[in-house]
């Protein structure tokens, strides 16, 4: 109990510590790590980004090849009567632990809030572990004793299929001379959908049943897994974000693994 007061305390601490802060200009947050938007079609990567993003880095062009053409058809004339959803662009600067700058990111979003329910989306409804749940596991591996860690899927929201039709118009930047009218037609989520984050929940949680794991029936972020010898493992999710601990090493391995498959 100690141990997890502590650590509530230390949140409270950081969290007054940014609202103090929250006086900074744009050029400030922009060093902090805020997510500054692009402006207008013409607009090209920023000089501070050719400069830095190097090496495994993502770059201005891999967020293009990886969230366009990895989940979407090519180019298509739109359908009669059909919305087209916006897309834009945003810049982020990820930081160290030191505060030093990390790297540079750029994401290409959609703009979701033009979408309409019942016609470019359906269900979207996506669980997330309550608070309670987190410091219930947390309070478990303090109590037991037990090693616990934190897993992010890297762009989660881009492996999941759609089941609805959704157009996407041409990145602000890339839009291709003679085809200006033409659109991409999605197959699978992209960042800023209103549908993604259940695509999201949807696939993780049909991997994790593959894999022998059982769903809480009353708290569906919470799943465990058992075997024979005893060994346990318990997963909380929180959107791309997985909580995870265990009596036994070896499982931390193996979930490891399998997200990795």
């Amino acid at each position: 109990e100690e141990v997890i007061q502590t650590s509530l305390n230390d949140a409270a601490a950081t969290t007054s510590t940014i609202v103090s802060n929250s006086t900074s200009t744009l050029s400030d947050l922009s060093l902090k790590g805020a997510e500054v938007p692009a402006k207008g079609r013409a607009r090209k990567p920023p000089a501070w980004m050719k400069d830095y993003v190097t090496g495994d880095d993502l770059t201005y062009e891999d967020a293009i090849n990886f969230a366009m053409f990895a989940g979407a058809d090519p180019l298509v004339d739109p359908p009669p009567n059909c919305k087209v959803v916006g897309v834009k662009w945003i810049f982020k600067t990820k930081l160290k632990e030191t505060r030093e700058i990390d790297k540079f990111k750029a994401r290409l979003v959609a703009k979701g809030y033009t979408q309409e329910e019942g016609i470019d989306y359906r269900e979207i409804f996506s669980p997330v572990a309550h608070l309670e749940t987190i410091r219930m596991v947390v309070a478990l591996a303090t109590t037991k004793r037990w090693s616990i860690y934190q897993l992010d899927i890297k762009s989660a929201f881009l492996h999941e299929e759609i089941n609805e039709d959704v157009y996407l118009e041409q990145p602000p930047s890339y839009i291709f001379q003679g085809c200006e009218h033409q659109v991409y037609k999605l197959k699978k989520a992209l960042y800023g959908l209103k549908q993604a984050p259940r695509a999201c929940y949807t696939k993780l949680e049909s991997h994790l049943a593959a894999n022998n794991f059982l769903k809480c029936l009353h708290e569906h972020t919470l799943f465990v897994k058992k075997k024979e010898g005893g060994e346990i493992l318990i997963v909380c999710v929180y959107l791309d974000d997985l909580i995870y601990t265990s009596n036994h090493e070896s499982m931390f391995e193996e979930i490891k693994t399998m997200m990795m498959n």
